[in-house]
């Protein structure tokens, strides 16, 4: 069987974003209706612009700061149309929400774990040693975060949404017509998934922060903070290439512990949340792949 062009996507509240293999991207979202409403946002890369950006390594950060950007124009559109809030968020509140995550993420995954290292020292001062607690600090505080936000009620209807998109692009990749009998059956793990990208980023870092030494506090946040691109860089290849080499034994044993996380960031889906997640990529596949009956859902173009 041909091999399908890779599609990705994004859980959003009460619906799920799909990016096609050409770009185009599509927000599809369960109206407190009932009914499945469709936007088609605007695609486009820097990388289309600039080739440059197409090679490897590159490309990985590109894609990370693109979806970053996508992903929060996805939630806003989901919120306004799924009722949870009444107005769409601005481009101005939508810069600085993702500079308050950022400097969230910084605080929590860099400073802390390097700061609590003073405490570490105090019982070895070999720079390896310092550089691998830090890593595994860092990892336990993610575990820590990932299992305290899946407690909640509300992120958990977005993991089942998670576990729907997952679901559908393996019965798409699997050249099965997109029906939810189809959908239902296939499993919520998927090995190029966000959170196997992010695992891959915390055993990575714990790789290459190992060989900087111990500086001072300063520059080892400095020091993180600037080699998080050439990090992100490594883990999107890595995760690329395992997603197109699942047949290897040592690839499937090297992406396991990502695949165990998403038992934490997934859920079973229901029937009409697939739905939602069948809507979606139907609606960025090509033409000459099965189209979205019309009489479904209404489409909207941004």
């Amino acid at each position: 069987m041909e091999r399908k062009p890779n599609v990705g996507g994004q859980a959003v509240i009460e619906g799920v974003m799909m990016r096609g293999a050409a770009g185009n991207i599509a927000v599809a979202v369960r109206q407190p209706n009932g009914e499945i409403i469709i936007d088609k946002m605007a695609s486009g890369s820097i990388a289309d612009k600039y080739p440059i950006f197409k090679k490897p390594f590159l490309r990985g950060v590109v894609v990370l700061c693109e979806s970053l950007v996508l992903g929060m124009k996805a939630l806003s559109y989901s919120a306004q149309v799924s009722g949870e809030e009444e107005e769409q968020i601005t481009g101005k509140e939508m810069a600085m929400t993702i500079a308050f995550s950022m400097v969230l993420a910084i605080a929590l995954f860099i400073v802390l774990p390097t700061w609590s290292m003073r405490f570490v020292k105090t019982w070895t001062e070999n720079h390896m040693a310092l550089n691998l607690f830090e890593g595994l600090l860092r990892m336990a505080i993610f575990l820590i975060y990932i299992g305290a936000i899946s407690k909640m009620k509300d992120i958990q209807r977005v993991f089942q949404y998670h576990g729907a998109e997952h679901k559908t692009i393996f019965a798409y990749e699997a050249g099965l017509p997109l029906e939810v009998p189809n959908v239902r059956g296939f499993t919520t793990l998927h090995p190029r998934c966000g959170t196997n990208f992010l695992m891959i980023v915390m055993i990575i870092s714990m790789f290459v922060f190992t060989f900087l030494g111990w500086p001072n506090l300063l520059e080892r946040i400095l020091s993180r903070i600037i080699l998080m691109p050439v990090i992100a860089g490594i883990s999107y290849e890595i995760i690329r290439y395992a997603g197109t080499h699942m047949e290897h034994n040592w690839v499937r044993t090297a992406i396991l512990p990502g695949l165990y996380l998403q038992k934490l960031t997934t859920r079973e889906p229901d029937d009409s949340q697939i739905e939602v997640a069948i809507a979606a990529l139907k609606a960025v596949l090509p033409e000459e792949e099965p189209a979205l009956e019309a009489a479904e859902v209404s489409v909207g173009e941004e």
